[in-house]
């Protein structure tokens, strides 16, 4: 398992991910509300980036990209899995849902593991 940095996880460093997560969410949201798949994928795609950059920075590990088939201390409960099944769909509704619930976690993830190391 790949652990994390306890200062990467350090509040400051991580609450730009999600603040630009919420600012791509509402996009996404509208984007599938105006039925523009292409338009949805394209967000979803820089969300999904977006997720992976932050699993990388958080984690004590020298690699540049997200390796799948290691675990991440800083990833949510079977996240791999429902990261890959976001990225052979990423234009589906059901994927952004998926998408929006795995950066909700890791967030709860990060509050509790700063306050446990």
């Amino acid at each position: 398992m790949i652990r994390v940095r306890k200062e990467a996880i350090q509040k400051e460093k991580i609450e730009p991910y999600f603040e630009k997560w919420d600012c791509l969410s509402k996009e996404i949201h509208a984007a599938h509300d105006e039925r523009n798949g292409k338009k949805a994928k394209a967000l979803m795609e820089q969300g999904i980036a977006l997720f992976e950059e932050l699993m990388v920075k958080t984690a004590d590990t020298e690699e540049k990209e997200l390796m799948v088939n290691e675990k991440y201390e800083g990833m949510p409960l079977n996240g791999m899995d429902r990261l890959l099944f976001i990225k052979a769909r990423p234009g589906q509704y059901a994927c952004f849902v998926q998408l929006d619930e795995l950066f909700k976690e890791a967030k709860k993830r990060f509050a509790r593991l700063r306050v446990q190391k």
